[in-house]
């Protein structure tokens, strides 16, 4: 984590010219393995990150709320009463969403002044949003003088992006930034939202290729999968007794429905319904520490998501194209929500050097772009500063 409290509450000194009361900072997160099966009820393996958002704040008397974006060297005010998504400042929407978010739960937090900063590429799929809102949080916590457990400050996070921002997201993101373990890797059953640690094989350092290819989670094209699982359970709960969502479909009751379910609906919970099954494998292979197998399932679900999910493009295919030959490297996939973004890489801790520079020159020669390249530690979820 490169932002520390020195380095927060002077930017915040430099933007207001007052000084910061509270500092609060959370990680983003990379998913190893278990993409898009977070809002159908699924599992998800993901890591928080070493790099994330934090926020600084004073409280102020009034009702108005300003907030400053120290990184982009913008500002903008709105009273509590007029919480709207503004175009000009899509940048405060996720910080307006907590105060939404908690107003919807009957928690008022006292006007403030606040500023934000991250460390965490964005648009990379990395859940820089999902950082931001439960720093945010921590931050309201701490200021209004209530306390929210991990798991429920995760709740909020998401519900301020499903019901504010317009994200129908899942809760991954959130609870791995609110939850996250130093070290580890957490298995999240993102229905009972029940969690335990994974140890990442020893040996190994998680690598994160950017491809530099810019998405927008609240894209029409994220929401429209999240539409077509929907309509596959409505199919299939009318004959199948229990049917909530595509987590209570096994591959054998998905096998007897694809001839009924339309083409693209059938491809969209083809897509879940195994990469359910490969979160629980991979998993497995992760605590007997076999690293083929563990590369087969990461290899699998990268196809998964390429040909039935249809979230791949044709940078981050590429990427994955170029790692899975090495045998330095021990699974590689897209990893987030897909349309661009990165991919998630287990490489041998000795290796990482000599794989960076292989990826960074095919990268440039086949696509004519600059790999952006980082190294993550597993880290701790949400604290104060």
């Amino acid at each position: 984590m490169s932002i520390d409290r020195h380095s927060l509450f002077a930017g915040f000194r430099c933007a207001t010219d007052r000084d910061a009361e509270i500092g609060a900072y959370a990680p983003g997160r990379v998913n190893l393995i278990g993409e898009h099966t977070d809002y159908n009820d699924g599992f998800v393996l993901p890591a928080a990150v070493n790099r994330g958002v934090a926020v600084a704040a004073r409280p102020v008397t009034g009702d108005t709320f300003t907030l400053h974006a120290l990184d982009l060297g913008k500002r903008c005010a709105f009273p509590r009463g007029f919480l709207q998504r503004d175009p000009e400042h899509p940048w405060a929407d996720y910080f307006k969403g907590v105060v939404w978010a908690l107003g919807q739960r009957q928690i008022s937090v006292p006007a403030c002044e606040a500023a934000v900063t991250g460390d965490i590429p964005q648009g990379a799929g990395l859940s820089s949003s999902a950082a931001y809102e439960v720093a945010t949080l921590l931050m309201f916590q701490t200021l209004g003088g209530f306390d929210l457990p991990s798991q429920e400050a995760a709740k909020v996070a998401r519900e301020a992006e499903n019901g504010f921002v317009g994200v129908a997201c899942g809760i991954m993101d959130q609870m791995a930034s609110a939850c996250g373990e130093k070290g580890k890797a957490l298995l999240i059953d993102c229905r009972s939202l029940a969690r335990k640690t994974v140890t990442i094989p020893d040996g190994l350092k998680i690598v994160v290729v950017n491809s530099g290819v810019r998405h927008s989670l609240g894209s029409s094209e994220y929401n429209k999968r999240r539409g077509e699982c929907e309509e596959g359970v409505r199919i299939m709960a009318s004959s199948l007794l229990g049917v909530r969502a595509l987590r209570d479909v096994s591959l054998e009751d998905l096998a007897r429905f694809l001839p009924i379910l339309p083409a693209v609906v059938g491809r969209r919970c083809r897509h879940v319904v195994s990469e359910n099954a490969r979160v629980g494998q991979a998993v497995a292979a992760m605590d007997a520490g076999d690293l083929p197998r563990l590369k087969t399932l990461m290899a699998e679900s990268h196809a998964s998501l390429r040909d039935d999910y249809e979230v791949s493009c044709a940078e981050l295919d590429v990427l994955v194209d170029l790692a899975l030959p090495q045998a330095v490297c021990h699974g590689a996939r897209l990893t987030g929500a897909g349309f661009g973004g990165s991919t998630v890489n287990l490489v041998a801790t000795h290796a990482v050097e000599a794989f960076s520079e292989a990826i960074s020159a095919g990268y440039q020669q086949r696509c004519g772009r600059t790999a952006e390249i980082h190294v993550f530690e597993p880290s701790a979820g949400a604290h104060l500063l």
